[in-house]
C-alpha cells in the first residue's frame, strides 16, 4: 500500500476513533432537566423517558475496546502499514520478524512442519534403519537457509547444497523399502504429483510414466532427489526452418528406423537414408541424442530406440515434434514441501520404478500410485 491511502485509511481510523469518543463524553456531560419524578417530561405513547447513568459494565466494554483499539495500533502495523511495524513480532527462520499476517503465516507453518519433522526422525527415519541422514539433514536446512537469507550468496553455497542433497540419495533407497514411508510418500504424491503423473503414476502424453525403467534424468535414487528439489526444465528445438519439410520427414522416417517400426510402416529407405545423414550432422540430431539415438541423461534427451515415447511414436507425432518442438516443466519442490518431504517423495518413486525393465504391477497394488514430477520430464521421446 503506498504512503498515500495507509496515511489516508490512517487519518480516518483516528478521525472515526475521536468522534465516537466525544460524542460520548458530550453525552455523559449533559444533564437535562427533570420532573420531580425524574423523568425528563417527555412522553410517548404513554411512556415516559427517565434520564438514568449508562450501565457501568457496558461503559467498561465500551471504553475498554477503545483502549483495546489504541494498543492494537501500536503493536501490529494498523497506523501507516507502509512505516510502522508495530511492537510485535513473530519467530519465523529463527529471527524475531515484525508481525504481519504473511510473517504470521510463515510461523505457524514452521511451528506445524517442526511437528512432522521431529515424526519423520523418530518414526520413519530410525524406524528405516536410515537414521544417518538426520546430521545430512541439519546441514542442509542450514544452507538453504544461508542462501534464502543472502542476497549475494557465495559462489560455492548451491554446489553445496545438491552436494547434501546426493547425500540423501542411499538413505531414500532404505526408505523406500520402508511401509511407513511408502504410505506417506503415496500420499505426498497424490496431493501433489497426481495432476500431472497420474494417480497410477503411469503417465500421459507429455508426462512421463515413472513405472517403468526408462528416465530421461536417470532413475537412481539421486538422479530422483535432484529433480524433486530443482524441476526440471527440458526442450527439443523445432527444426522446420532448419530442416524444411522433406528434411522433417526424411529425419522422421530415420526415427522410426530406429525405433523398431513398432507401427508396421513401409518405411521409405530413400528418406531414411537421407534422415540418417541429417541426424548425424553434428549441430543437428546426434549432438543430444547421440549417434546411436540412445539418449543422454546430462541433457535430458530420450533414447529414440524403444517403444516409449513421451509424446506418442506415430509417424506423424514425430513429424510433429520435429517441425514444431517439445517444451517440458517440471517445477521445482524444495521450497514448498521441505527436504523430508521429499526424501518420502522419492522414496515412493524409486519404489514405483521397473529397476529390473519390468513392468512393476506389485508395486502399484500395495500403495495409492501417484507420480513426483518430473524425472522423466522435458523432451519428447
Amino acid at each position: 500500500m503506498t504512503f498515500f491511502w495507509s496515511s489516508w485509511i490512517t487519518l480516518i481510523s483516528f478521525g472515526c476513533w475521536a468522534f465516537i469518543l466525544g460524542v460520548l463524553l458530550f453525552v455523559l456531560k449533559y444533564k437535562p432537566e427533570v420532573e420531580e419524578d425524574g423523568t425528563t417530561g417527555h412522553e410517548y405513547d404513554g411512556i415516559r423517558e427517565y434520564d438514568k447513568p449508562l450501565p457501568k459494565w457496558w461503559l467498561v466494554i465500551f471504553f475498554g475496546s477503545i483502549v483495546w483499539g489504541v494498543v492494537y495500533w501500536v503493536f501490529f502495523p494498523a497506523m501507516l502499514p507502509g512505516n510502522w511495524n508495530g511492537l510485535a513480532t513473530v519467530k519465523v527462520d529463527g529471527e524475531d520478524v515484525p508481525w504481519t499476517s504473511k510473517n504470521e503465516l510463515f510461523s505457524e507453518l514452521e511451528s506445524n512442519n517442526k511437528v512432522f519433522t521431529d515424526n519423520f526422525e523418530k518414526n520413519i527415519l530410525v524406524k528405516a534403519d536410515a537414521a544417518g541422514a538426520t546430521a545430512t539433514l541439519a546441514t542442509l536446512n542450514e544452507l538453504q537457509a544461508t542462501m534464502r537469507r543472502s542476497d549475494n550468496p557465495p559462489a560455492d553455497l548451491q554446489a553445496q547444497i545438491d552436494e547434501k542433497v546426493t547425500e540423501l540419495a542411499p538413505y531414500v533407497e532404505k526408505l523406500s523399502e520402508n511401509p511407513n514411508a511408502l504410505k506417506v510418500g503415496s500420499r505426498l504424491f497424490l496431493q501433489n504429483c497426481a495432476v500431472c503423473h497420474g494417480s497410477n503414476a503411469k503417465g500421459a502424453p507429455g508426462y512421463p510414466n515413472l513405472t517403468d525403467n526408462d528416465w530421461l534424468y536417470g532413475g537412481k535414487a539421486g538422479n530422483i532427489l535432484t529433480t524433486l528439489h530443482n524441476g526440471r526444465v527440458g526442450g527439443m528445438a523445432a527444426w522446420r526452418d532448419q530442416l524444411g519439410e522433406d528434411g522433417i520427414r526424411a529425419v522422421a522416417e530415420y526415427v522410426l528406423s530406429l525405433s523398431g517400426n513398432q507401427n508396421d510402416y513401409d518405411l521409405d529407405q530413400t528418406k531414411v537414408a537421407q534422415g540418417k545423414v541429417i541426424f548425424h550432422e553434428p549441430t543437428n540430431c546426434v549432438l543430444c541424442h547421440g549417434p546411436d539415438g540412445k539418449g543422454m541423461i546430462s541433457a535430458g534427451a530420450p533414447n529414440l530406440t524403444d517403444n516409449i515415447w513421451l509424446y506418442g511414436g506415430d509417424r506423424e507425432t514425430i513429424r510433429e515434434t520435429l517441425r514444431y518442438g517439445r517444451a517440458g516443466v517440471m517445477p521445482q519442490w524444495e521450497t514448498k514441501l521441505g527436504n523430508e518431504r521429499i526424501m518420502l517423495l522419492a522414496a515412493y518413486v524409486y519404489s514405483l520404478s521397473d529397476k529390473t525393465g519390468k513392468a512393476p504391477e506389485t508395486a502399484m497394488a500395495n500403495t495409492a500410485a501417484t507420480q513426483p514430477v518430473g524425472t522423466k520430464e522435458a523432451t519428447a521421446n
